[in-house]
This record gives C-alpha cells, structure tokens and sequence, in this order.
C-alpha cells in the first residue's frame, strides 16, 4: 500500500466517522427539541416522550432540516404557541451546539 493509499483510507474512515457523528448529533438534537416543543404544547411524561419520537422521525421525510421545523411550526400554530420560525430555527440551532457538546463529551 503506497503512502497515497493510506492517506486515502484515512480520509475514508474519517468521513464515515464524520456523517456517523452527524446523524447521531441531529437525532439527539430533534429529541431535545421535540422535548422542548412538548413543553410549550403543555405536554409531559409520556406524552412529551411520545412527541419527541415524532420529531425525530419527521426527519427522516427529507433531506435538511426543514422538515423538522415544519412539523413544529405546524404544532405550535395548531395550539396556538407563539413561537416563529426564526425562533425555532434559532432553538435548533442551539441544541445541535449542546448535542454536539453531549456527544464529545461521552454523555
């Protein structure tokens, strides 16, 4: 294996290792924001836990994160929260710091 080989290989294991973090950061984020969502639609116990699996599973309808901020955006309109997007977004935002933060620090 030449030098340039291994050089390619660790840039390999480095980006799955990358998109692998990603995605775990994302799915805790969207678990911390449906929480989030879930207590300013009044919910608790297991109904926040309930809307919180929801949150993250609305991801997985497309790409980015917009479906994310769709679905509590319609939430919130729907109970009358007054919440914007921008202020969503911002929250998102926030919680992927903290999630990324959660992640490195083993927790």
């Amino acid at each position: 294996m030449t030098t340039f080989d291994k050089r390619e290989e660790g840039f390999e294991k480095k980006f799955a290792l990358d998109e692998e973090l990603r995605f775990k950061a994302n799915a805790r984020r969207n678990k911390m924001l449906g929480l989030w969502a879930a207590e300013k639609l009044g919910l608790t116990g297991p109904a926040a836990d309930a809307y919180a699996k929801e949150v993250v599973v609305a991801d997985f309808e497309e790409a980015g994160d917009d479906d994310v901020l769709r679905k509590v955006s319609k939430d919130f309109k729907a109970k009358g929260v007054a919440q914007s997007d921008q202020q969503i977004r911002q929250t998102m935002d926030a919680l992927m710091a903290a999630a990324i933060d959660q992640i490195k620090a083993g927790t």
